[in-house]
């Protein structure tokens, strides 16, 4: 602490350290100010900020609920899973809810499934902190962010943008290869198609071409 100085003097001191003169207390008599490095000061508070907020969120929870009943579409379980993964990227904790209805609770192993299957999906950010369990008709799996795992894998794919792009679900992968069969059979009906028209017009042109022959070489009854 140097004490009280004038304006003047402070600056010339922040000058020759090669730093800055910043106001700490602006309604101090005296105002107080300070020597630093600004550009690291505002840099620190910044990263503080970034700490205290993923602190803030990870103690709250998200919840992604897999439809009314086990008779949901995969397509939007993969929807759903990808928006989980989001909000562990973002450090929130998720909590999955699948629902039972009628006689599906008789299959509650295929809640158990679904939830590994998902559980395995995120397992590269994230890690199960409560296992599935069954509360009445209501099914449900708690996973939290691992942070060693997301740090590692943004720097294997380049950010956590990337991280977050949604990949194809089997459905998807299923309805491409209709497409690509539908488009097969199409190609091969039109290419049968085209084959036949160009046989017809082969053969009408002959057959023109034959009568044509024949009229021309005919003799005329009387020319004898």
């Amino acid at each position: 602490m140097v004490g009280v100085v004038e304006l003047e003097e402070a600056k010339r001191l922040a000058s020759l350290a090669g730093l800055d003169l910043v106001e700490i207390a602006a309604d101090s008599k005296p105002p107080v100010v300070r020597i630093m490095d600004f550009g690291k000061f505002k840099y620190e508070q910044a990263k503080k900020e970034k700490q205290n907020k993923t602190k803030s969120k990870a103690g709250e929870m998200k919840e992604v609920r897999l439809g009314r009943s086990m008779k949901i579409d995969p397509h939007d379980v993969a929807i759903r899973v990808n928006q989980a993964r989001e909000f562990l990227l973002e450090g929130y904790r998720v909590v999955f809810v699948q629902n039972f209805r009628g006689r599906e609770l008789a299959y509650r192993n295929r809640g158990d499934q679904r939830m590994a299957e998902i559980a395995e999906t995120l397992a590269d950010i994230g890690r199960v902190e409560l296992t599935p369990r069954l509360n009445g008709k209501r099914m449900s799996m708690i996973m939290v962010p691992d942070r060693s795992k997301i740090d590692a894998a943004k720097k294997k794919t380049g950010g956590a943008a990337k991280l977050a792009k949604v990949a194809k679900t089997p459905a998807d992968s299923d309805s491409s290869a209709a497409n690509a069969t539908a488009a097969s059979a199409a190609a091969s009906a039109a290419a049968s198609t085209a084959a036949s028209a160009a046989a017809s017009t082969a053969a009408s042109t002959a057959a023109s071409t034959a009568a044509s022959t024949a009229a021309s070489t005919a003799v005329p009854q009387g020319s004898a």
